[in-house]
């Protein structure tokens, strides 16, 4: 077992359970010194997590740590080593958690060997539209639909999306093409009309990262979280929006690499995907990489498309609209259903290259 000490937070790794234990390490002897460990970790107000890999057992721990006696713990028979962890982030950390989180939307996997393609438009227009974007993308190979119902927009003026009545296209576009839905959040009173519509995927939008009452909101439900980098987030602060959710129990959360804020004003944003490899390393969530947004040009999208392939996304996220010049909200970054199929196709080609599936 290793202990691991973390900045207000602890880490105890469980290896298989063997060493000088004989067979007891496998069964009741270790079960009970990690039954021991908890109950006196909640005695000092700490709270436990606890996640198995393929060779540990690893033991989080959150919480005020300085009234743990690190030496002594590390001095036990079945602790390994006390090792030091600097990051803010816990939950969201590799160093919790070393293997990939793979989280399931509606049994479609986001984080495993093949890669999950989300496409639709950005905005929910008309019943026939979103329908009949919703089977085309399923044809060519997406396994999520998107569609805004809730549209934040820089301008009050701007379309603002069709709000309740979106939402009900949405759902019923996503039964016909056998899709489930990602739709985005604006504020935590939408939470309850969200989970009565068992929205598939709930996405927390840019200008949102940092709503902590949204995220503590939706940290207290079991739904898969979308959470998208904020406009001009830095790395570490994204983690640590991710960690207000998880800090509330939900560990189903997938992060979005949308493009950030930078002095380029050619793009829309500028596509980070540094962020999709550091991310990677520093924790253990999934990532999904919006080239839509990053770009705000279509001729861009398939191309940076499969650039983040290259470096390790486990998702994208695709702007897709039957009629993008007549699109009511950033139809200059949608492309057609056409051209989503030949970039399935490519995508098709170049995942193995990289050891994953399309």
């Amino acid at each position: 077992m290793i202990l691991e000490q973390a900045h207000e937070g602890l880490l105890f790794y469980l290896r298989g359970g063997r060493g000088n234990y004989g067979h007891h390490c496998e069964g009741r002897y270790i079960r009970r010194k990690i039954r021991e460990i908890i109950t006196g970790l909640n005695r000092q107000g700490l709270t436990a997590d606890v996640r198995k890999t393929a060779d540990k057992t690893v033991i989080g721990i959150v919480g005020d740590t300085q009234a743990v006696d690190t030496e002594k713990m590390a001095a036990l028979d079945y602790v390994e080593d006390v090792i030091a962890v600097k990051t803010p982030y816990k939950r969201a950390s590799r160093a919790f958690h070393p293997e990939n989180t793979i989280v399931h939307v509606d049994g479609v996997p986001v984080g495993g060997r093949k890669i999950a393609v989300i496409a639709g438009p950005c905005s929910i227009e008309t019943a026939d539209q979103i329908t009949g974007v919703a089977c085309d993308v399923r044809a060519a190979g997406a396994v999520m639909l998107r569609g805004g119902a809730f549209k934040p927009r820089t301008s009050p003026y701007a379309f603002q999306g069709l709000g309740d009545s979106g939402l009900d296209m949405l759902l019923a576009a996503g039964k016909k093409a056998r899709l489930p839905v990602v739709t985005e959040i604006m504020s935590a009173d939408k939470l309850d009309l969200f989970l009565k519509e068992d929205i598939d995927l709930i996405q927390v939008g840019a200008r949102n990262m940092q709503n902590f009452d949204l995220l503590k909101a939706l940290g207290r439900t079991n739904k898969p979280i979308l959470l998208k980098r904020g406009l001009s987030a830095t790395i570490e602060e994204w983690l640590m929006s991710a960690e207000y959710i998880m800090s509330e129990g939900n560990s189903n959360v997938i992060l979005c690499e949308r493009g950030i804020r930078t002095f380029e004003t050619y793009t829309r944003n500028t596509l980070d995907l540094s962020a999709v490899l550091a991310v990677k390393k520093l924790s253990h969530l999934p990532v999904v990489v919006d080239p839509s947004h990053a770009a705000g040009k279509r001729w861009m999208v398939a191309d940076l498309a499969k650039a983040a392939i290259a470096v390790g996304a486990d998702g994208l996220m695709i702007e897709v609209h039957n009629d993008p010049d007549k699109a009511l909200c950033d139809g200059a970054q949608s492309i057609t259903p056409a051209v989503f199929e030949e970039l399935m196709k490519d995508l098709r080609n170049l995942a193995p290259l990289v050891g994953r599936a399309v």
